[in-house]
């Protein structure tokens, strides 16, 4: 299929409002002329039209292919004419879009999508946003910067900037042109004194940093240079570092070291305890359609975000429904035999709050690579239900991997189950505000059955 045809077909997407607006207007043109006609024959005027045309085009083709002439030629004005009229509508207020206007319908469309508030660091959290921003706009990445190793940690030592490595993840997920920020973002220069190892998109954001003198406004400055579909913000801008306490009763340090822990992890802290949280990130979450934690590393992605003072609190008070997305694979260092549960027990338990009213947890164990996982001492998390379900906890399973060379989520399974299970949400709630309206006696919410 070439360009222009799939351009297009792109006028046939659904929720555009683009089909419904031209039906009204060619309804809206057969009753003006209806209307008109009607008007002069009460008047009493009798124009002949139709014979007038009919004299002029008889010698040119039969007279009884003309109803289907002009049905067509008529309906193709008014498209064309609406689709024009349109452009140029859209060239005046936004010039930078060259008058695209299904891209500006469609912008539109995801403007008005839910509010969702995902929280976490790695590959999990950028992977979560790159399903969900195809469905809206209105994201919230919410991401640690406990990050020490690599070009992130030699950063944060040198320069005394927080870790940009999730973030810049995160801002190359979102991206509007994805595919060269990937390549551009991701580039690890391969020699040079000083550059070895480093990634362009960390020096990006280092230097933005020092040009704006403010990590957290290099991220709002890096994001409109990105013309990224959303936001991302910092659990805080202090510089922490995390201490796990572990069973052998040992303490370790980093979260380089943590995500290689010898012995399973009994306690993880935030160092300092108090680092306060941004009021953008606070704000976010209480005005939330969903708040997602997850996935990616349990220790060092996920709950060092929760640890930031108050954040936990606030996604315990926050109406929207939590979400955590639990791992498909286990993680060796952190998570060692854990299952579903224990994975749900971890995130309770360190938040101290009600952080978590659903849990999406894979049913599909990968087939191709599950030997060469195994090798690795990682194996799939297994989806205990009922252990989650007496924590609370309503589980959620879904078939949610991609196996290609790696056991990960698919982006697009996973936000369609996201957003499953917020259209539930809502229709639920919808459904409880009617009927306590209604009656003077408010009606218990109904248990959803789990979604399949």
């Amino acid at each position: 299929m070439n360009r222009g045809t799939w351009h297009f077909l792109r006028w046939l997407y659904p929720g555009l409002g683009v089909k419904r607006w031209l039906l009204i207007a060619i309804f809206g043109a057969i009753l003006l002329a209806n209307g008109a006609s009607r008007w002069l024959t009460a008047e009493g005027m009798h124009l002949q039209i139709n014979e007038l045309v009919d004299n002029f085009l008889d010698d040119f083709m039969p007279l009884s292919a003309l109803p289907y002439l002009f049905i067509g030629l008529g309906a193709l004005c008014i498209f064309f004419g609406i689709r024009q009229w349109m452009r140029a509508i859209v060239q005046a207020v936004t010039p930078d879009n060259k008058g695209r206007i299904v891209d500006a319908l469609h912008d539109m469309r995801l403007r008005r999508g839910y509010k969702i508030v995902a929280i976490g660091g790695g590959t999990g959290l950028s992977t979560l946003l790159r399903g969900l921003k195809r469905y809206t706009t209105n994201l919230t990445a919410i991401v640690t910067v406990a990050d020490d190793g690599g070009s992130s940690g030699r950063l944060q030592k040198e320069l005394g900037i927080l870790p940009p490595g999730d973030i810049r993840n995160c801002l190359v997920a979102l991206a509007d042109d994805e595919a060269l920020v990937t390549d551009l973002f991701r580039y690890r220069f391969a020699e040079g004194e000083g550059l070895l190892g480093h990634s362009f998109g960390n020096l990006f954001l280092a230097a933005m940093t020092g040009i704006t003198g403010n990590f957290d406004r290099a991220i709002k400055e890096s994001s409109r240079v990105l013309n990224i579909k959303g936001r991302v913000l910092p659990s805080t801008l202090e510089t922490i570092s995390l201490r796990a306490t572990l069973a052998d009763g040992s303490d370790i340090r980093g979260e380089t070291n943590i995500s290689k822990s010898p012995s399973p992890i009994v306690r993880l802290v935030l160092e300092p305890a108090d680092a306060a949280p941004l009021q953008e990130t606070l704000d976010a979450i209480d005005e939330a359609d969903a708040i997602v934690l997850g996935p990616g590393s349990l220790y060092t992605s996920i709950l060092p975000n929760l640890l930031v003072d108050g954040i936990a609190r606030a996604i315990a008070n926050a109406p929207a429904p939590k979400i955590y997305v639990c791992n498909v694979m286990t993680q060796p260092g952190e998570t060692d035999g854990y299952t579903a549960s224990k994975h749900v027990a971890a995130l309770l338990e360190h938040a101290h709050a009600r952080v978590s009213d659903f849990a999406i947890v894979n049913l599909e164990p990968p087939r191709r690579l599950l030997e060469t996982y195994k090798v690795g001492g990682q194996v799939p998390v297994e989806p205990d239900r009922e252990a989650v379900e007496a924590l609370g906890v309503r589980v959620v399973g879904a078939r949610v991997i991609s196996e290609t060379d790696t056991v990960r989520h698919d982006p697009q399974k996973l936000a369609d189950s996201v957003l499953k299970l917020i259209d539930e949400c809502i229709a639920e709630r919808s459904s409880f505000v009617r009927l306590t309206t209604g009656s003077a006696t408010p009606a218990p919410l109904k248990e959803a059955p789990p979604v399949a």
